[in-house]
């Protein structure tokens, strides 16, 4: 029975040819259209200096999406601690969480949110990388100041994301809850779960180890349908693989004509198999399955599509099929 909650990741693709200001107008009928279709919440990415991905801070997205919906939940997924001041975070969140009580979440990751090494140094104003300690210093200072400096209320639901065994280990010491990177880097995520449930420590956070997993999840009526959407995705992560930062998010058009080396074929072939990627029954089956393989207790879809309305459809299929299975 596929009963799973399910939620999404918004990481605010900027279509080649629109605005930033389309962008942020398409992630507000998102968020309204994630809400009418029952999904349990809506995370934003940090972030910066990418043509395809727009430089929208979390904090601002969920504010603006809290003053639009009333139910879902909402919140950074995750806002990166080495660029921001740890209290200014627990002010920001603790602020929202006031405003919109028992919707809000604080979902902490630890990358620059670039490429780009300049801009990775301009967030730090010129600091270096954050270290190990820093990074786990400024976790447990944004968790020490909403308890004790800025608690308003109702607090933030605090998460850590997780892409590796070291964000394993910080999340179990400090008994948060893990939201699991599978869409960025699948091959970890059977490492980064045993780590955190062997090591997890009950807090005031979490009585019991919690596993969100986020899976790449694009589903059309057809087969032939989602692989063409899936195309303009695929152009960027070919960008990525030749070290290249700077590509803009393409038409499924413009991303049909484009010639891909074998290696790169093999390459998306492989992560898109570790994905969720096809019609309704495909996607549910596997969505089934990782969260079998994985024993995740919600799901997080991402789904880096051009149209808006073939991102909202695939969020509808995926919700109707799974009800229907869920009643059978």
């Amino acid at each position: 029975m596929f009963d799973i909650p399910l939620s999404a990741l918004e990481v605010a693709m900027v279509q080649t040819g629109a605005r930033a200001v389309d962008t942020l107008r398409d992630t507000a009928a998102f968020a309204q259209g994630l809400e009418r279709l029952g999904y349990r919440r809506i995370w934003y990415a940090e972030h910066h200096h990418s043509p395809a991905i727009g430089a929208f801070p979390p904090v601002v997205l969920t504010a603006h999406a809290g003053a639009l919906t009333s139910a879902i939940r909402l919140g950074s997924g995750g806002v990166l601690a080495p660029n921001h001041a740890p209290l200014t975070l627990a002010e920001q969140f603790g602020t929202l969480a006031a405003l919109h009580p028992d919707r809000i979440d604080l979902g902490i990751g630890r990358g620059p949110g670039t490429f780009d090494e300049a801009t990775a140094r301009a967030m730090r104003r010129g600091a270096a990388p954050a270290t190990d300690a820093e990074y786990e210093g400024d976790v447990s200072a944004v968790l020490s100041f909403l308890l004790d400096e800025v608690a308003l209320g109702p607090l933030p639901e605090p998460w850590l994301l997780a892409s590796s065994t070291a964000g394993a280990t910080l999340a179990a010491q400090l008994g948060l809850p893990v939201a699991v990177a599978h869409h960025i880097r699948p091959d970890n995520t059977q490492a980064v779960l045993d780590r955190y449930r062997a090591e997890f420590t009950p807090s005031r956070w979490c009585e019991r180890s919690r596993v969100l997993l986020c899976v790449e999840t694009v589903c059309a009526d057809t087969a032939e349908e989602a692989a063409w959407r899936v195309g303009s995705m695929d152009v960027v992560k070919a960008g990525l693989l030749k070290g290249l930062s700077e590509i803009p998010f393409p038409t499924p058009a413009d991303a049909a004509a484009h010639s891909f080396t074998a290696e790169e074929r093999r390459a998306l072939a492989g992560f898109r198999a570790q994905q969720a990627v096809g019609t309704p029954e495909t996607v549910v089956a596997r969505l089934t399955q990782l969260a079998g393989e994985t024993g995740a207790d919600e799901l997080m879809l991402t789904t880096p599509v051009y149209d808006l309305g073939d991102r909202l459809r695939s969020y509808e299929l995926i919700k109707k099929h799974g009800e229907v299975i869920a009643e059978s």
